[in-house]
């Protein structure tokens, strides 16, 4: 053998090396932060909850087939103390259907009066409180659904997060101001109209503004379209690369009960999925605005009529995809297939 095909050779035994190497590492740097995401013991942010958290049942097991309902919870921890657990300041449920290839995203009014397992009737935005089983099985019962997991992260996780991805070209409607003296104005929103690139601290503000007529009701709209938003950008191939690192940056801040496997899943069939619809829980034709003990809190006029509503979401037909010409792929395909016999 020549020495110059030996040179070739030893350059390409090294770039084959280094290629397995940093792929060893990519994977190994990608499980870790996936495993890092679900805390226990010490750790996990509800090890101060009352043992009466194990009188809910366990959620049910996704076994990869059937649709996985997700609760994303997003929790104000300002002036709390260490090991506290806070309200939730906004609550939605992820619904993947791994056979239709579509999700479907649903906002929870915060102030929804419903029945929290073991504690009564309250708002929903109570039951994280007494723990994250006892959440999913209130939001579950509430839509008529099984919650099989839940994601848990607080203001300073969505911050990184969307940091983490290199912020998200967004449109902002218009105008948001409202100053926050009680923090030192560390949360001030100051937003203007139009498109911009918002990084963690300014998305913050504009998921967190409800300082107008509409209130909570638009600012769950607002959360809806966001997270779209920054679930479209980790699509892309930048933010894929860059996921040791996004792993790496969030997790102090989230807690989940999703194994490592089952995120592996999920994440093959969001990719793979498109966003069908996202919804506001309970709708305006079914919301009842009451006070009870003195206080404010939002109603659902019929608790059939609301189950019956997420029903009819998921069982939408598929849309049939059609091309330019107005035929779908089907007839596309007999159409080829016909012109070349």
């Amino acid at each position: 053998m020549t020495s110059r095909k030996k040179t070739i050779l030893w350059i390409i035994a090294i770039v084959l090396v280094a290629v397995i190497g940093y792929a060893v590492y990519y994977f190994t740097s990608i499980y870790n932060g996936l495993q890092g995401l679900q805390k226990t013991g010490e750790a996990s942010p509800f090890k101060n909850v009352s043992p009466v958290e194990v009188k809910v049942p366990d959620p049910p097991k996704w076994e990869g087939t059937e649709p996985v309902n997700i609760l994303l919870m997003g929790v104000d921890a300002r002036g709390l103390k260490e090991g506290e657990v806070p309200r939730s300041d906004s609550m939605m449920v992820a619904s993947l259907d791994p056979v239709k290839k579509r999700i479907n995203l649903f906002s929870i009014l915060r102030d929804t009066y419903t029945d929290i397992p073991e504690h009564g009737k309250d708002r929903i935005n109570t039951a994280i409180t007494h723990g994250p089983n006892t959440a999913m099985k209130a939001v579950g019962d509430l839509l008529g659904i099984e919650i099989q997991y839940y994601v848990y992260t607080d203001f300073q996780g969505f911050i990184k997060l969307v940091d983490a991805v290199g912020g998200v070209d967004f449109y902002v409607e218009k105008d948001m101001y409202y100053p926050s003296a009680a923090d030192k104005h560390e949360y001030d929103i100051d937003l203007k109209q139009g498109m911009q690139h918002l990084d963690g601290k300014t998305a913050l503000q504009y998921v967190r503004f409800r300082h107008d007529a509409t209130s909570d009701f638009t600012r769950t709209e607002r959360q809806r379209a966001f997270l779209k938003a920054v679930a479209e950008k980790m699509q892309s191939t930048t933010s894929i690369m860059k996921l040791p690192d996004i792993l790496n940056g969030v997790s102090p801040y989230i807690d989940t009960n999703l194994s490592v496997n089952d995120m592996w899943k999920l994440a093959n069939v969001g990719y793979k999925s498109q966003m069908a619809g996202s919804e506001q829980i309970p709708p305006m034709k079914l919301l009842k605005e009451k006070t009870i003990g003195g206080a404010a809190v939002l109603t659902v006029s019929s608790e059939t009529a609301l189950k019956d509503y997420i029903k009819d979401i998921f069982n939408k037909p598929t849309p049939v995809p059609v091309s330019s010409d107005g035929k779908t792929e089907s007839e596309t395909q007999n159409s080829s297939s016909g012109s070349s016999n």
